[in-house]
C-alpha cells in the first residue's frame, strides 16, 4: 500500500526517489553547475535510451550506437542552439553557468567549445530534473530532437 501512495503521490521521477528514498530538501542553486551536469547527463541518457529502445528491439551494440550518437558533446551542443530561443531567462542562466563551470575533466571526443557547450546543456537538463520540471525538460529535448532530424534529413 506504501507503494500505490508514493507513486499515487508523485508523476516526477525526482520527487518519486526523494520521497521513497527519504532524501532531504536542498537548495538546488546551491548545487555546483558541474553537479548540476552530472545528474543532468544521466537523466538525457535515460531519456534517449528510452526513446531508442522504444523504436525498435534491436541488437543491444545497435541500440547502444544510436544512443551514444545522441548523447555525445557534439549532438548536445546541436541540441542546446537548436532550443536556445525558446529557453526562459532562468534556463538559459543556469546552461550558461554549466556552459562557462571550470572543468577539471578534459574533452575526449569531442572540440573544447562542443565539450563546454554540452556541459551547459546537461546542466541545464539536471536543473531541470532537479526542480521537477520534468515535463519542460521533455518538451525541449523533444523539440530538439526534431530539429536536429530535420536538419540531418535536409542534407
Amino acid at each position: 500500500m506504501e507503494e500505490n501512495k508514493i507513486l499515487g503521490e508523485h508523476s516526477d521521477l525526482f520527487q518519486i526517489i526523494k520521497d521513497t528514498m527519504e532524501l532531504k530538501d536542498i537548495d538546488i542553486m546551491n548545487y555546483s553547475p558541474l553537479t548540476l551536469a552530472y545528474i543532468g547527463d544521466g537523466i538525457y541518457e535515460i531519456v534517449i535510451r528510452t526513446i531508442i529502445v522504444d523504436q525498435a528491439n534491436r541488437q543491444v551494440n545497435k541500440i547502444h550506437k544510436a544512443a551514444s550518437n545522441l548523447v555525445k558533446a557534439h549532438t548536445q551542443a546541436e541540441m542546446i542552439f537548436a532550443i536556445m530561443d525558446k529557453l526562459t531567462e532562468q534556463e538559459l542562466a543556469i546552461y550558461k553557468r554549466g556552459r562557462n563551470a571550470k572543468a577539471v575533466t578534459r574533452a575526449k571526443n569531442a572540440s573544447m567549445s562542443d565539450y563546454r557547450t554540452a556541459t551547459g546543456f546537461e546542466a541545464l537538463m539536471g536543473w531541470l530534473y532537479l526542480t521537477n520540471k520534468s515535463e519542460r525538460m521533455m518538451l525541449l529535448i523533444k523539440e530538439g530532437l526534431s530539429i536536429i532530424e530535420k536538419e540531418e534529413d535536409s542534407k
